[in-house]
């Protein structure tokens, strides 16, 4: 049975500054929704905290966050984190990151590359090899028994989701491609809006087939900011974050209200990046 079933790995991309249990708990909630549809088998998690170059207000070196993540991952024996995203100069797209975590799922092949990341067919490459190159999404007519490429999709929760609606933070090109391609896990409260907010873009609406709506009925309101202003004002976290995660921030001493000022008044990169791209 598990051969007929559609293979996802689930990707989490954000600051993680630093990493909680309910980002943890994102995993576990998508990975049952999927185990129970009878349809997928999730063979992965991935965690790809967001380089330094985003300039996000409080962002903590990339370094330190990457570091408590994988302390708070060791235990697991599927969600892992993956420090490509994190080790670049330049801040990247979501969707550039969702290209190269599906490129290195790709049967390997000497001419595969970052830069032909998305589905493409090359002039003079066998036909034979041409599947290869196709995004699993549009494989419909596939037979059952082929194994195809596990598909990647986005995790997250409302918030990253409703952000698609902030002017110039996403290209529209980016989100189509994100719903299209790859597909979109997000968890949300009981009652949210999630699915009115849908309802109102006609582009997730018209990829709502491809956007996975999972409800989080046990309610957590843990956040990396709630858990950073709990830090600066010398409060417990404890059972809100890994213990270990607690032990490395005590270690380092990593928040205070310093950190939280790095970054302060300086345009976050995807805003500047529109900005800079409208001038030319």
């Amino acid at each position: 049975e598990d051969d007929k079933k559609t293979e996802v790995v689930l990707l989490a991309c954000g600051s993680f500054n630093p990493i909680t249990n309910m980002h943890l708990r994102l995993f576990e909630l998508a990975k049952d929704y999927f185990n129970e549809t009878g349809k997928y088998k999730v063979i992965k998690g991935i965690i790809s905290p967001v380089g330094d170059a985003y300039k996000k207000k409080g962002l903590i070196s990339a370094n330190h966050r990457v570091a408590m993540a994988k302390l708070a991952t060791k235990n697991s024996d599927w969600v892992e984190v993956d420090d490509w995203e994190s080790s670049q100069s330049e801040w990247l797209e979501t969707l550039k990151v969702l290209r190269y975590h599906h490129q290195k799922l790709l049967p390997s092949d000497p001419s595969n590359s970052l830069q032909n990341a998305v589905p493409l067919t090359k002039p003079g490459r066998k036909r034979k090899q041409e599947p290869n190159r196709h995004d699993p999404v549009k494989r419909k007519n596939q037979s059952p028994d082929v194994k195809s490429v596990p598909q990647v999709k986005l995790l997250c929760g409302s918030d990253m989701l409703e952000s698609f609606g902030i002017p110039n933070l996403w290209k529209l090109e980016d989100i189509t491609e994100i719903v299209e391609n790859h597909g979109l896990v997000c968890i949300s409260r009981a009652g949210n809006s999630v699915q009115k907010f849908i309802y109102e873009s006609d582009i997730l609406w018209r990829h709502k087939n491809n956007i996975h709506l999972v409800e989080e009925w046990i309610t957590n309101d843990i956040s990396s900011t709630k858990i950073r202003r709990a830090l600066r004002r010398g409060q417990s976290i404890r059972y809100l974050v890994p213990d270990v995660v607690q032990a490395y921030i005590e270690k380092h001493n990593l928040y205070s209200p310093e950190s939280e000022d790095r970054n302060a008044g300086v345009v976050l990169a995807p805003l500047q990046k529109q900005a800079s791209e409208s001038k030319n």
